[in-house]
């Protein structure tokens, strides 16, 4: 592929994966920010101090404004500007991967059009580097379960990341061994199912999360949350794929151009 169209592809990529992330925000305000804010609103309620007064268990009276720990971001800025700026962001980067991820991929996963192949990357994309390893560590509100266990958390998360990326580039290898001897739907059938093997595998071995949530957190409100992030990147890449898929096929097979015939010349009479 010349170098004039990967270039053309990385940067519609990148404008697909930015308005992708406009589509996302607006998912992530309206649907997830509520459970959000019911979140941390529990949890606040829960960490309040609290003091025995006539045998009485009550809530100790707001601590003066110069003991209270200073916010240095609102919550309202975070839940605007703040998300704004990080979905966006996370659009426009996963995109311009995509589209270099696209750019391989074209015409040596099948002989499948721009729009097609734009919907197998995302799709792809969207399993193996977050539908995985949400099934393993599902997301947690803020706020809740143990801060000491954050970093141990966020490390299995990402090693879940590159064990499904790197499972799914082998089983693509696998695929593509076996389609000489299989045929190209069997040969996809047993690497599809080596790879659901392989993560199973992976799921059973790595420690499980059971410290990110406390007991007494309420159960309706953490799916709540959780399928609100599941939603976030469903419209994220499904966002992605329809709106690359149609930059791609514009670029890489456009439509000919209608040639209108000379009009005929009417014999005078």
């Amino acid at each position: 592929m010349p170098s004039t169209t990967v270039r053309n592809l990385l940067v519609r990529g990148m404008l697909a994966g930015l308005l992708a992330g406009v589509l996302a925000f607006a998912f992530a305000f309206l649907v997830g920010e509520p459970s959000v804010d019911d979140s941390i609103a529990l949890e606040s309620a829960a960490s309040a101090p609290q003091h025995v007064h006539g045998g009485d268990t009550a809530a100790a009276p707001a601590a003066p404004a110069a003991e209270e720990e200073e916010e240095l971001v609102s919550r309202s800025m975070q839940s605007t500007f703040g998300l704004a700026t990080g979905v966006l962001v996370y659009g426009v980067a996963l995109g311009g991967i995509a589209a270099m991820v696209y750019c391989f991929a074209l015409g040596r996963i099948g002989r499948f059009s721009p729009k097609v192949t734009a919907a197998l990357v995302a799709a792809a994309a969207f399993t193996t580097v977050y539908l995985v390893p949400f099934l393993k560590y599902p997301a947690t509100p803020p706020a809740v379960g143990n801060p000491d266990t954050i970093g141990k958390r966020t490390t299995l998360f990402f090693l879940m990341i590159l064990l499904s990326v790197l499972l799914a580039v082998a089983a693509v290898i696998l695929g593509r061994r076996l389609a000489p001897r299989l045929g190209n739907w069997n040969a996809s059938v047993v690497a599809g199912l080596a790879f659901v093997a392989a993560v199973t595998l992976a799921f059973v071995l790595l420690p499980g999360n059971g410290d990110a949530i406390k007991e007494t957190f309420p159960a309706a409100l953490l799916w709540k949350f959780r399928l609100a992030t599941l939603g976030l990147q469903a419209v994220l890449w499904t966002s992605f794929a329809l709106l690359f898929g149609h930059f791609a096929e514009r670029l890489l097979a456009p439509r000919p151009a209608t040639v209108t015939p000379p009009a005929t010349a009417v014999p005078a009479a």
